[in-house]
């Protein structure tokens, strides 16, 4: 009776995708993340090619199924150093863990309480990852919603006068802080950002699959355009973050224990609001391997 019953639930799933209204974002229903059939895989990666960042709502999973849902888009990549310097579940290295939650004075995950700035995952790296999915286990009451602004737009909306200026130009991305603020474990206070260590990409990056271009800044700490001297890179720097993040390229996700997102990280930035950190938020993150920039 039990598999019949699966049976029948399967069968009546039908995958639908609801756009949000916004710059990016969409709800992908009629679909179960632990039975991952071609139809599933194919809903939702097309869904996220569209619309950058979508949501499946209130669908608890493991980690082994959390792991399995991210190897559809591609390679695993190693999330970057912890604050801990090692990673926080030793079963599972390729998960980063999100959290303010303390064990016996040990962070049991990054980023803490805290507001996450906007930013770009790993994009410190000479290949950041591609797509990243993050798996809701515990979320406080209120707050700690994220929000992604799309960097299409924000390209195809700059003038052309900045278009000419920037094009071609690089942007040194800091690796010595996360994205709440956080020191990562090895890594030395930065006082010249010409000096920090991290990637150098583009500041339009094109999508190697839509052929878009969009603006590509990963994080405005200790960030530099190289070549340029050191006051006018802050200037530009500053400029172009406000235009990214202006409020007609943001969609936001109210979390629930369950929800999954998936990004594309090529063409978005996201940050998170703070919480009440008497309040647990615990999140599981698995990211794709990428590609060098273009």
């Amino acid at each position: 009776m039990q598999v019949a019953q699966q049976v029948a639930r399967k069968t009546e799933l039908i995958p639908e995708i609801i756009p949000s209204g916004k710059s990016c974002g969409a709800e992908v229903t009629g679909i179960d993340l632990a039975a991952l059939d071609p139809a599933t895989v194919e809903t939702l990666q097309r869904a996220v090619l569209e619309h950058l960042v979508v949501v499946v709502r209130g669908q608890p999973i493991s980690d082994p199924q959390l792991i399995a849902l991210g190897k559809t888009f591609g390679e695993l990549e190693p999330p970057g150093m912890s604050i801990i310097g090692k990673p926080y579940l030793d079963e599972f290295p390729d998960i980063l863990v999100i959290s303010n939650v303390m064990e016996q004075g040990i962070p049991k995950g990054n980023l803490g309480s805290g507001e996450a700035i906007w930013h770009t995952d790993m994009s410190y790296r000479p290949k950041p990852c591609t797509i990243a999915i993050l798996h809701a286990l515990e979320v406080p009451p209120t707050g700690g919603n994220t929000y992604f602004a799309n960097q299409y737009m924000a390209y195809d909306t700059l003038s052309d006068e900045l278009k000419q200026k920037l094009d071609g130009l690089e942007v040194i991305h800091d690796e010595t802080y996360n994205s709440g603020g956080q020191l990562r474990k090895g890594f030395k206070e930065v006082t010249d950002p010409r000096e920090a260590p991290g990637a150098r990409h583009r500041i339009f990056r094109t999508h190697p699959l839509t052929g878009r271009k969009a603006l590509y800044l990963g994080r405005r700490r200790n960030a530099y355009i190289v070549g340029l001297p050191l006051e006018e890179s802050e200037r530009l720097l500053d400029q172009l973050w406000a235009h990214a993040s202006r409020p007609e390229f943001v969609w936001h996700n109210e979390w629930s224990a369950g929800d999954t997102l998936i990004w594309d990280n090529r063409c978005l930035i996201h940050r998170r609001d703070s919480f009440d950190a008497s309040q647990r938020r615990m999140m599981h993150r698995v990211q794709i391997r990428g590609e060098a920039t273009q």
